[in-house]
């Protein structure tokens, strides 16, 4: 006799599965999420080991331990990211805003793959005349590249394993679904399931897979969160899509580092690779201006120079008014009232705003003497030398603090020109002889110290 199916709600942010209706998730605390499902209980099978279905373990000495194999994309700021190219039988999910260039990265990587590889691409989406006027625009016409316009995860699967293509490419894993799944697409339930079952098919063939993930309108992947679990990396584009930079980040990647980034810049004919991003985004510097500085962080192995730039002005309301971007709101709060108590700025009746040029977001506490110097800049309306560059992280009590890859900042800013370079004095230590030719140093405990070391 055939079991009856039940109804659930499902939240469609973070999983929650309840028996009833709520407004408000208990889970996440979303309101509005919770999506009704229906779920037919699994039939009961007797608990019985049948004749060669036992699992089997492998000793962990008897296991090969060669070089793992990597697919470079041809991208080197993709290769950077992803820690040295596509590892055979991995699951990678990219992610990021409508419109960032998710499928012109992933046709350009076709076109460069194709040469070598037989690739499939899976569109939800588009048709595949759409797919070809895209292809033409970026000027891929590789002979290697087969197109498939389906949303049947099973019957995707299923061609996989029997033509066994060396790359294939699902767009987007939100309009997969599950037959077995009685859930509309791109829900939690059909998510899950479908990416379950490329991981499984992914591994069994040791074919690598990327799936595209749209993103929420809080910027999150749209799905189950245990979608970014099943996966083996999970990349995000960021950067405002009105505008030409775009920066590719690692969330999660279990075969190379989640700390480098690659910089592109979205042309007509496709995504080109930023390999001076410290450039870029110095690029179009204002002269004799006040209240700009610029900082340097760590993006993993490669320190990148960025122009902070600071305005303060006195407030027309009773509270000023605090605005930051690409630097975090409550870090900038946190120096603002750090400048009043320690270092004697007063800035209770001025509003304060914070930019960094170029979307780059600045999440290093090294940016701390940056945006410091600028907003001070800005507040006593003294031009900061154009070949300047500090760097430091500032404590409550209003010290500069010591932060690691000094040297290697030094190096960078003074390939780039930079003739001055305002570090903690605590740092100082650690440098070598070798770094101090070329540029001068400047060591310095205080607030009051760097900018009187900075002023032109």
């Amino acid at each position: 006799m055939a079991q009856k199916s039940k109804s659930i709600f499902v939240c469609g942010q973070c999983g929650y599965e309840s028996p009833k209706w709520y407004g408000k998730c208990p889970g996440c605390g979303e309101w509005n999420t919770m999506m009704e499902e229906l779920r037919t209980p699994a039939a009961a099978s007797p608990a019985k080991v049948r004749s060669g279905s036992m699992p089997r373990a492998v000793q962990l000495e008897d296991i090969s331990a060669d070089t793992e194999h990597r697919y470079t994309t041809g991208l080197k700021e993709l290769d950077r990211v992803l820690g040295g190219g596509i590892v055979k039988g991995s699951l990678v999910l990219l992610s990021g805003d409508p419109g960032i260039g998710k499928s012109t990265i992933l046709l350009q990587i076709c076109g460069f793959l194709g040469e070598s590889l037989r690739i499939l691409y899976v569109s939800g989406e588009e048709s595949a005349h759409q797919i070809k006027l895209r292809a033409q625009r970026l000027g891929v016409s590789t002979p290697n590249l087969s197109i498939m316009c389906e949303t049947d995860v099973q019957l995707i699967s299923e061609y996989i394993q029997s033509e066994r293509p060396e790359l294939v490419i699902i767009d987007s894993i939100q309009t997969m679904n599950h037959t077995d799944v009685a859930s509309s697409s791109g829900s939690v339930t059909q998510v899950r399931e479908c990416t379950g079952l490329l991981m499984r098919t992914a591994k069994s063939v040791d074919i690598p897979i990327i799936v595209v993930g749209h993103v929420n309108k809080d910027g999150n992947i749209a799905g189950p969160k245990v979608l970014e679990h099943i996966v083996d990396a999970v990349l995000y584009f960021e950067g405002d899509r009105h505008l030409s930079y775009r920066i590719l980040r690692a969330v999660k990647n279990r075969y190379g580092s989640t700390n480098e980034i690659g910089v592109f810049e979205m042309l007509d004919n496709g995504l080109r690779e930023v390999e001076n991003p410290s450039l870029m985004l110095l690029s179009g510097r204002p002269q004799n201006a006040s209240g700009t500085c610029v900082a340097c962080v760590m993006e993993g192995s490669r320190p990148i120079l960025a122009e902070v730039q600071g305005l303060v002005a006195p407030t027309g309301f009773g509270t000023p008014r605090r605005m930051a971007t690409g630097f975090d709101y409550n870090r900038m709060s946190m120096l603002l009232a750090v400048l009043e108590k320690r270092a004697g700025y007063f800035f209770g009746n001025m509003d304060a705003y914070v930019n960094v040029v170029g979307g780059f977001r600045l999440d290093e506490p090294a940016a701390d003497l940056s945006v410091a110097l600028a907003l001070v800049s800005s507040l006593k309306d003294c031009v900061v030398r154009e070949d300047v560059l500090a760097f430091g992280e500032i404590g409550l009590a209003g010290e500069i603090r010591a932060v690691g890859n000094t040297e290697q900042r030094i190096n960078e800013a003074a390939r780039l020109g930079f003739r001055r370079c305002v570090v903690p004095k605590h740092s100082l230590k650690q440098l070598s002889a070798s770094v101090r030719q070329g540029i001068e140093i400047v060591g310095v405990r205080t607030v009051r110290e760097a900018f009187e070391a900075i002023i032109g």
